[in-house]
């Protein structure tokens, strides 16, 4: 005789409303926000207006969809200095956090087909450096970009393993080198930064995640004064070996 699992379709139907209630507040906060939005975007030296925008949205997000952030920082960021930010990528939680758990002002780079999402394109377009990793023109535009933002004494965020992999048993993909060379030629400090949680909360699979605990941790500086090009393969290898160390720890 056939037994209905009243436990399965719940968490079914959860995970349903739960993944549409994320979309809903994605858009309602832009909408509710929007005419400040559009505002700080009208000039580039209003950018850090739009940004404590975004994490005013952000962390709204994470409050709404039942998340807590939990920091752990081994150095502290300087007010008005410029870092690059790496960390690992496993969810579309990721940016939420990056926000929430960085006050500097930074711009992301990163991939240019999240301009179609409907709103969230919209601004994405206008404030993020974009890049299309298909075309090697882009690639190389997206240093011009980031090279203007750094002299404006922003910060850069960049997720160096590109993209977030198929295979979720994957911890950690190997990183490109695209963030240590612009580091090197800034001769600015690399922040390495943990996201412990993101891929059980909230991955890309869509009947999985659930509320609850979201860890960050800000790892101690790597510092680039002295390097060159040549450095940039040790850099990155020091950075992903922090956070991939980091990620085994959480698992034990």
């Amino acid at each position: 005789m056939l037994t209905f699992d009243f436990m399965k379709l719940f968490k079914i139907i959860f995970w349903v409303l739960w993944r549409i209630w994320f979309y809903i507040l994605v858009t309602g906060i832009i909408l509710i926000l929007f005419p400040l939005l559009v505002i700080s975007i009208l000039k580039e030296e209003w950018y850090p207006f739009f940004f404590k925008l975004a994490r005013f949205w952000a962390r709204s997000i994470l409050f709404g969809m039942g998340f807590y952030v939990k920091l752990e920082q081994e150095q502290a960021l300087e007010p008005g200095k410029s870092y690059m930010l790496v960390a690992n990528h496993t969810s579309m939680t990721d940016i939420m956090l990056m926000l929430s758990v960085i006050k500097n002002p930074f711009v992301f780079v990163g991939k240019k087909e999240l301009v179609k999402i409907p709103l969230f394109g919209f601004f994405y377009k206008r404030t993020c450096i974009l890049v299309d990793r298909n075309n090697s023109k882009s690639r190389s535009a997206v240093f011009e970009r980031a090279q203007k933002r750094l002299n404006q004494g922003l910060s850069i965020c960049i997720f160096p393993e590109g993209m977030v992999p198929d295979d979720e048993s994957i911890l950690l993909e190997e990183f490109k080198d695209g963030a240590f060379r612009l580091a090197i030629d800034h001769q600015i400090p690399i922040i390495p930064i943990t996201f412990a949680d993101n891929k059980k909360r909230f991955s890309y699979t869509f009947f999985s995640g659930s509320p609850g605990l979201m860890r960050a941790k800000i790892h101690s500086f790597i510092d680039t004064k002295g390097c060159t090009n040549d450095d940039k393969k040790q850099l990155n290898e020091k950075a992903r070996n922090v956070i991939l160390n980091q990620l085994i720890a959480y698992i034990k």
